[in-house]
């Protein structure tokens, strides 16, 4: 088994990747790669190098102690000649993910029964979490939701945006819990077909918007054909409801096809006041699309734009620690499964090389975490290991 270093150690419990390491310590990526698996370090500027390492988390205020045996276990490191010493960024990692296969991280995954068998697993750690306990959040997770319960409770226009399987459904679920014990009444305009593109497309609609707040706010009350006397009427059943000690929350999902004269209608929705009280809070989930619109410079949606506050899901970091919190919610334990190192490689895998000095792209969210996970598990199940190790992480086809 590949023992994990110091370096690997303190890597994960700082969110730190191979190419973040790499930028803070002016090294390249294939250096840092070899140091963290304890293999070498290069001849020249040797002692830089491991100084900058060093400097790297000094500056996360790491215990002396830790800090002494990161220094020793670089010290002992073996050198490698000038000649052969990995010196640029251009050099690709044997563990990326090639970029045409990274569109199938977000194809679901599932255990086989056999892996079950294997690792005898009464439950599948990988379900959707059922419980507020089972959902893992990390810091940025937490700041997001925070965000969104704020905006809930407050009156705030609020856009959440992050790639597809980041984790944006399971924070609006976990919301919608936390809410259930406060007076707020939660909108969502309900439309089988909302989005896409085609003579089959009905996307929503100002007046979709307008039914909906109606509907939940004034139940059977008769909506009129106008649309003056509508949104009179709408905003005087809104002033009633809040008046009685409700709040309301007009919340859209994959609101990255909104189109953009509807995004321009909600700054109004969202102006409804009854003196200094705002009587709707609007927040819009979706995909990094809903970013680049509400980042438009056009001076049609400029309005919009300065109002709403829209807040980025990053990936993960500390993937290890996502993966043994899904399995301690199971009530199991990540040991039983996976290697130290492999929950290290899982990270590594995911961050995909487009080469040159621009780096990687993480693709270190929820689901193509455990995506990667499951085929690991199956993978290892089928030829016999009794844990997932780093070489059959890197095994895996993504």
């Amino acid at each position: 088994m590949q023992r994990v270093t110091v370096l690997q150690r303190l890597m994960d419990a700082h969110g730190l990747s191979l190419q973040g390491l790499a930028q803070e310590a002016g090294i390249s990526k294939t250096t840092a790669h070899h140091m963290a698996h304890g293999r070498s370090i290069p001849q020249r500027e040797r002692h830089r190098i491991i100084n900058d390492v060093l400097d790297v988390f000094t500056a996360r205020a790491v215990r002396a102690e830790t800090m002494n045996e990161l220094r020793d276990e670089l010290e002992r490191l073996p050198y490698i000649p000038d000649s052969t010493a990995p010196a640029t960024d251009t050099e690709e990692e044997p563990t990326d993910i090639p970029e045409e296969d990274t569109t199938m991280l977000l194809s679901k995954q599932s255990l086989t029964p056999a892996a079950r068998r294997h690792f005898k697993l009464v439950r599948d750690p990988f379900d959707d979490p059922q419980t507020e306990e089972a959902v893992y959040l990390s810091d940025d997770g937490r700041y997001v939701l925070a965000n969104m319960l704020d905006a809930a409770l407050h009156g705030n226009f609020l856009a959440v945006v992050g790639e597809s399987g980041s984790g944006k459904t399971t924070l609006r679920r976990l919301m919608l819990e936390r809410l259930r014990d406060e007076n707020v009444i939660v909108i969502e305009p309900y439309m089988l077909t909302a989005g896409g593109q085609g003579k089959d497309a009905r996307p929503l609609r100002t007046g979709h918007i307008a039914e909906a707040i109606l509907a939940a706010v004034a139940p059977g009350r008769r909506v009129p054909a106008s649309a003056e006397a509508r949104n009179r009427l709408l905003h005087e059943c809104l002033r009633q409801s809040s008046r009685g000690g409700n709040r309301h929350v007009l919340l859209i999902e994959e609101a990255h096809d909104l189109h953009m004269q509807v995004l321009k209608s909600l700054k109004r929705f969202w102006e409804l006041e009854d003196g200094l009280t705002r009587l709707l809070s609007i927040i819009l989930i979706g995909q990094t699309e809903l970013g680049v619109k509400l980042s438009s410079p056009a001076a049609d949606v400029r309005e919009v734009v300065q109002r709403c506050d829209v807040i980025p899901l990053p990936p993960l970091h500390d993937v290890p620690g996502f993966i043994r919190h899904r399995f301690a919610s199971a009530g199991m334990d990540a040991a039983g499964a996976f290697e130290e190192d492999a929950l290290f490689e899982l990270r590594q895998r995911l961050i995909v090389s487009r080469g040159g000095k621009n780096g990687g792209t993480d693709l270190a969210y929820p689901l193509a975490v455990t995506n990667l996970a499951c085929r690991a598990m199956n993978l290892a199940a089928a030829i016999g290991e009794p844990l997932v190790t780093a070489d059959v992480v890197r095994q895996v086809k993504a």
